[in-house]
């Protein structure tokens, strides 16, 4: 990483439906002994909100933005919280952003890139998405927000484990994995996941999709609904398995990948004008770069329109100089996205 990365705060924006179990997860993250310090910008529909009572015996600073549903409108909310809080920098380590249970993380996320001065305090650590085990398969079904919330995630926690049976619960990830291959999941029964592998995650890097599944780079040219079959053991880690698929008719991920280098003045032009005019449909992007004649990797991650990039660490001796991208979306034109992407070759 930048050292000038490393400056600034990592914001953690911690998502999932209603009653999925967000507050159950904070109270952790605020009450176990690591030593760390969060500032919590909560956001909760309706009139009750969240009051310090449920932030159990921490001395973290809890701020309320009770405007109702999550919109555009939070954006405001949010630059002014944020910006408040960077005049009182060394107080905290890291933030933490509690959407509303109906809310699309978008506009949350997207503050993390439009704001300059925002920008240049703070960096999008990771979406962290709760999602209920036994309701998420319904939810799915009739709440687009739902849908949304798995596609955007870096972390998918699946919680309330112990409410299905575990053919159920293959089911509900086999879903999950359906909208998003990409994001790494963690079973759990009141959000017991370790905190480390909820915060400080540095989902901005690929390499940790990696982690979970080596092959997703590999690209079938005749079928790209294959994506494997998945089972999970309690870590997180996944095993190919004879599992029923689900192909979601609605959201796509799409990645790609180019061995050597790319040419600034082709890709940049090309991710530009792709996110500007598909941003709508495009929830989620991001990729490392190797750049013809530049010893870092270049790495970006977006938000519908909104793209942030920046040259991160050296190549190192013997690493393959590759360029991998993923975009996770709705009615996207796959083969227009590769070749475009192909097309950037140096």
């Amino acid at each position: 990483m930048t050292d000038a990365s490393l400056d600034k705060i990592p914001v953690t924006v911690l998502t999932g439906y209603l009653g999925a179990g967000k507050t159950t997860l904070l109270n952790r993250i605020l009450s176990e002994p690591h030593g760390k310090r969060y500032a919590v910008i909560v956001n909760e529909f309706g009139e009750i909100g969240i009051d310090n009572e449920l932030v159990v015996g921490a001395d973290e600073e809890v701020f309320e933005m009770n405007n109702g549903c999550i919109c555009c409108t939070v954006r405001g909310d949010l630059i002014r919280i944020i910006e408040g809080l960077m005049r009182r920098k060394g107080k905290f380590d890291a933030i933490i952003v509690e959407t509303t249970g109906l809310a699309d993380p978008a506009p949350v996320a997207q503050t993390f890139f439009v704001d300059e001065d925002v920008r240049g305090a703070a960096r999008l650590d990771a979406v962290v998405t709760v999602a209920d085990a036994k309701w998420l398969s319904q939810r799915l079904r009739d709440a687009p927000e739902a849908k949304n919330q798995i596609a955007f995630a870096d972390v998918i926690i699946v919680n309330k484990t112990d409410l299905v049976s575990p053919a159920e619960l293959r089911e509900v990830e086999a879903r999950i994995r359906a909208i998003n291959p990409y994001a790494r999941l963690h079973r759990a029964n009141r959000c017991d996941v370790n905190i480390e592998e909820v915060l400080e995650r540095r989902a901005f890097d690929l390499d940790r999709i990696l982690d979970i599944e080596p092959e997703f780079l590999t690209v079938e040219d005749d079928d790209h609904d294959h994506d494997h079959d998945h089972d999970h053991d309690g870590d997180g880690h996944h095993h190919h398995g004879g599992l029923k698929h689900y192909h979601d008719e609605d959201m796509q991920s799409i990645a790609a990948r180019l061995e050597g280098d790319l040419d600034p003045d082709k890709f940049m032009p090309w991710i530009n004008r792709l996110t500007q005019e598909r941003g709508p449909n495009i929830l989620r992007s991001k990729g490392i770069v190797a750049f013809k004649g530049d010893p870092k990797r270049f790495v970006f991650q977006g938000v519908h329109m909104m793209l942030d990039g920046e040259p991160q660490r050296e190549w190192k001796p013997g690493e393959k100089r590759e360029s991998k991208v993923i975009f996770i979306g709705r009615d996207l034109d796959e083969t227009a996205i590769r070749e475009g992407f192909l097309a950037c070759a140096a």
